[in-house]
C-alpha cells in the first residue's frame, strides 16, 4: 500500500457484499457484476481520497449477514476516523445496511418523510407508483444525517459513533460516485485535516510484466518526495507516480519514466482506447473494425469513451477472406476490403484463433500490416480476446505516432509479419 506514511487520519472502506446486485429502477443508473462493483468502487474511492490527502488505510468486504455486519461497523468505528461503507441500501429484505447501523449504534430506525417524498417524486416522473418495498430505503438510524442521491432510490446516510465519522452509500458505482464527490468529501474536508494532498500521475504500459518494468527502470533515481507504484490489471500495467499537490519535479520525472519504458508506453494520463479516439479525432480519421477471434470486443471497447466511440465508423464481427489458403493473406484482404468498402481510413481485423496463433492486420492510406501472435502462456478465452484486441489497437496507436506498427511485447511471440505498401 502506498498510504502507511500518513497515519494522521485512519481511513476504512466496508464493502457490504450482497448475494446481487437488486437496484431494480431506470434511473438507477445500470447493473454490473458485484465482484466488478467491488473492485471498481473500492480503486476509485482509494485514488480520490489519497490525492484529497485522506489515504485510505483499511478495507474490508462483508456478507449481507445481520449480525456480522453490525459487528464490523462498530469495530471501524472504534479504529477509524472516517469509515466508508458502501452497499446493501436496496429495498430487498437482504439489504440489511440501515439496521445494522441501528444495532450497532443502539438506536432504533426512523422514516425520513423528506426522503418518501423524494422517492416518489421519482417514480413518477416515471409514470410509475412507487412500490411499498421502496419505503425501507427511508428508514434510517435514528439521529442520522441524510445524503442526498440525485440518481436512485437509495438516499446516504451519515453519522457519528465512537470515534468515527461513518457513511452509508449504495453499491451502485454512479450513484456511489457521485455522493462521495458531492456529500461525502465536503464533509471530511470540513471536519478533518487534510495536509497530504497529493497527486497520481499515471502512465498505461502493454508488453511488459512488472519484473520487465522494473528491470528497465532500476537506474532511474526516485527522490524520497516521490513514491512509485504499479497496478496490473491484464491487458496492462498502469505506472503511478505519487508526489505532493503541484511539485514542480513531477512532470519530468514522469518523462524519464516514460523513456525508460520506451515503446512500451501505450497511453499517459488516459486509457488506450481514450487515447486512440483524440488522435484520430485529431488526423479526422474514421475506423472501421471486423472482428473474428475477439468478437466484437474491440468494438465494444472503443464505445467506452466518447473520443473513440464516435471515430468508429462500422463494427463487424465475421469470418476472414475466405478465397485464399494462407492466414495471413486472409487477414489482410479482409482488412483492405472492409476500409474500401466502409470508407473509413483506418481498418483492423482479427482472424480466427490456429494452432499457430490469432492473425491480425492493419489497413491504412499508406498500406496494410499483418502479424500473427501466440501467446506464451495459456490464458482463458476472455483473456486472451483482450490480449488480441490490445495488440490490433496497439498496431493503430503505434501507427498514428509515427512508430513501427510491429511492436514487442514480453509475453508474446510474433510468429511471422508482412507489410505491403500501398499499391502493392
Amino acid at each position: 500500500m502506498y498510504f502507511t506514511n500518513f497515519p494522521e487520519t485512519f481511513i476504512s472502506l466496508t464493502v457490504v457484499k450482497t448475494e446481487r446486485e437488486k437496484e431494480t429502477d431506470n434511473f438507477l443508473s445500470g447493473l454490473a457484476p458485484i465482484e466488478e462493483i467491488v473492485d471498481t468502487n473500492a480503486a476509485w474511492l482509494s485514488r480520490l481520497f489519497f490525492q484529497h490527502g485522506f489515504p485510505l488505510s483499511r478495507r474490508t468486504t462483508v456478507g449481507d449477514q445481520l449480525e456480522a455486519l453490525a459487528a464490523e461497523i462498530e469495530h471501524c468505528s472504534l479504529t477509524a476516523d472516517i469509515v466508508v461503507v458502501n452497499g446493501g441500501l436496496g429495498p430487498t429484505t437482504d439489504d440489511l445496511t440501515a439496521q445494522a447501523a441501528a444495532i450497532a449504534a443502539d438506536s432504533g430506525l426512523e422514516q425520513s418523510d423528506y426522503w418518501v417524498g423524494q422517492m416518489k417524486a421519482k417514480y413518477q416522473a416515471l409514470g410509475r407508483e412507487m412500490p411499498q418495498t421502496n419505503l425501507k430505503q427511508a428508514m434510517l438510524p435514528e439521529g442520522a444525517e441524510l445524503l442526498e442521491n440525485p440518481i436512485g432510490t437509495a438516499c446516504g446516510f451519515a453519522m457519528k459513533l465512537n470515534r468515527a465519522w461513518i457513511y452509508f452509500t449504495p453499491g451502485v458505482p454512479r450513484e456511489f460516485k457521485q455522493m462521495v464527490q458531492q456529500e461525502i468529501l465536503p464533509r471530511i474536508q470540513a471536519k478533518f485535516e487534510h495536509t497530504h494532498a497529493r497527486e497520481c500521475h499515471r502512465f498505461y504500459t502493454f508488453g511488459l510484466s512488472e519484473s520487465g518494468i522494473g528491470q528497465k527502470m532500476e537506474t532511474l533515481d526516485v527522490p524520497g518526495e516521490y513514491e512509485v507504484g504499479y497496478r496490473s490489471s491484464l491487458p496492462f500495467i498502469e505506472v503511478k507516480l505519487f508526489s505532493s499537490k503541484g511539485h514542480e519535479g513531477a512532470v519530468s520525472l514522469q518523462q524519464q519514466m516514460i523513456e525508460l519504458l520506451g515503446d512500451n508506453v501505450v497511453s499517459i494520463e488516459c486509457e488506450l482506447s481514450q487515447y486512440v479516439g483524440y488522435r484520430l479525432k485529431a488526423t479526422q480519421q474514421l475506423l472501421a473494425v471486423n472482428e473474428q477471434f475477439t468478437g466484437g470486443w474491440l468494438a465494444n471497447w472503443l464505445q467506452d469513451h466518447p473520443e473513440s466511440r464516435h471515430v468508429l465508423k462500422f463494427g463487424w464481427v465475421g469470418g476472414i477472406h475466405e478465397q485464399v489458403s494462407d492466414h495471413l493473406t486472409g487477414v489482410l484482404a479482409t482488412a483492405k476490403a472492409a476500409r474500401e468498402e466502409s470508407g473509413a481510413e483506418l481498418a483492423l481485423v482479427s482472424g480466427a484463433v490456429t494452432e499457430v496463433g490469432v492473425a491480425v492486420a492493419l489497413a491504412t492510406p499508406k498500406g496494410e500490416w499483418a502479424q500473427i501472435i501466440q501467446t506464451k502462456r495459456h490464458y482463458e478465452n476472455r483473456s486472451h480476446r483482450s490480449v488480441i484486441a490490445t495488440v490490433m489497437l496497439d498496431m493503430l496507436r503505434r501507427y498514428l505516432d509515427g512508430k513501427p506498427v510491429i511492436g514487442d511485447y514480453e509475453f508474446l511471440t510474433r510468429v511471422r509479419d508482412v507489410y505491403h505498401p500501398v499499391g502493392q
